[in-house]
């Protein structure tokens, strides 16, 4: 969330341009390809190798296990798709790059959350089969905010690994399925990333989402797990994604998520605050007092720089369109989404009918200000004196 006023002009373009400096220091200036055999081929190698190790140390992994992709989307793809064929289980609120990708696999189990946006990891349980091959619960949802209980469900799945062990000790797979994926691509900034310790086999995130360049991503993938390409025509990143590197994009993702380990524990401090700062204004304003807020999702389980709320009777695009008139950027739906008619399938597997009202969500970010909260709200009490027919 941003506004556009000339007083917050600045903090938008440095923001920016860090982002793009990030990616410009460490470009070679020329664009050799790195498998080639000559100096400035094994130089960019070196760099791209470079690069793999960091991202591997931050997330506690073997640096052959990270593989590099052109974004979360593609990590999702390769990591569900590339899964030896068998029964998948996910949840009803996954990104659409989840929800399309078990789509194709036609064997799929779609546990549904609880009201408060979050999965019960015994539910995950239940659903497993003997032929469960693969397992994907996000880390926390890009929509309304809320994190699963990822360890818990690591060990759900070690559980069914090890009686599976004791039934079937003839198979020569025994403790291998399923594997644990997570898409953390919003939970990267503000949570915990050690995979180890996560308990999962495979993870998706990605450079745009920790204020790095577009285009460029990574899937953890550990070492035992063995998954198929989904594209032909190199050995490019151990043969499970071919096409020359994106060495400047993997170099700029390597410093983006350092910086983001840096500063992850204040910023996690300071956007809680500023959040909760946000709601109890938005509580006390006369005008949306009368209006009406609902939060959906959970409030103590969520990513600290996420605000969703259901404002009753007012469609949230004419909201969203109207606040970015004022410069405050705001969103209805998950991007991927936005421009379908259709209500959230987020805030539907929360509110059911009732989601056909929308959703406003409201993302805060390293440059957001109380000055800006300030600003959203008073923006808000605007636009509903204005809509006043539609509520009244």
């Amino acid at each position: 969330m941003k506004s556009k006023e000339k007083s917050n002009l600045p903090a938008m373009l440095r923001k920016a341009r860090r982002a793009g400096k990030i990616y410009l220091d460490y470009a070679s200036g020329s664009f050799p390809n790195p498998n080639a055999i000559h100096e400035l081929g094994k130089e960019e190698k070196r760099k791209l190798e470079d690069a793999r190790t960091r991202i591997a140390r931050v997330l506690g992994a073997h640096s052959d296990e990270i593989i590099f992709t052109s974004g979360a989307t593609e990590s999702n793809n390769l990591a569900i798709l590339g899964a030896p064929r068998g029964h998948l289980v996910t949840t009803n609120i996954e990104h659409a790059s989840v929800l399309e990708s078990c789509k194709q696999t036609k064997k799929v189990t779609y546990v549904e959350v609880e009201k408060n946006g979050i999965v019960d990891s015994k539910k995950i349980r239940k659903a497993f089969k003997p032929n469960t091959v693969l397992v994907s619960v996000m880390y926390a949802n890009n929509e309304i905010g809320t994190i699963q209980p990822i360890r818990e469900i690591a060990k759900e799945i070690r559980h069914f690994r090890k009686r599976s062990n004791l039934k079937n000790s003839k198979r020569s797979d025994l403790g291998t399925f399923p594997y644990f994926h997570t898409d953390a691509t919003q939970a990267v900034n503000y949570l915990p990333i050690k995979v180890e310790k996560l308990g999962v086999d495979l993870m998706s995130f990605n450079s745009a989402k920790i204020y790095g360049p577009k285009g460029i991503g990574a899937l953890y993938k550990k070492r035992n797990v063995r998954i198929t390409p989904l594209m032909w025509g190199g050995n490019q990143e151990r043969g499970l994604r071919p096409g020359t590197e994106n060495v400047e994009g993997a170099v700029a993702l390597a410093r983006a998520l350092e910086q983001v380990e840096k500063i992850k524990d204040k910023e996690v401090k300071r956007l809680t605050k500023l959040r909760d700062y946000f709601l109890n204004k938005l509580e006390h304003s006369h005008i949306l007092k009368n209006v009406g807020i609902l939060v959906n999702g959970d409030w103590e389980n969520r990513l600290p720089n996420n605000l969703n709320i259901s404002i009753p009777k007012i469609p949230s695009d004419l909201l969203v369109i109207e606040l970015s008139a004022r410069g405050i950027m705001a969103s209805a739906k998950s991007a991927c989404k936005s421009g379908e008619e259709t209500p959230s399938h987020v805030i539907a597997a929360l509110r059911g009918k009732a989601a056909d009202e929308g959703s406003l969500r409201f993302s805060l970010g390293r440059e957001t200000s109380k000055k800006d909260i300030d600003r959203t709200v008073k923006a808000l009490d605007e636009i509903f004196k204005k809509l006043e027919k539609w509520y009244n």
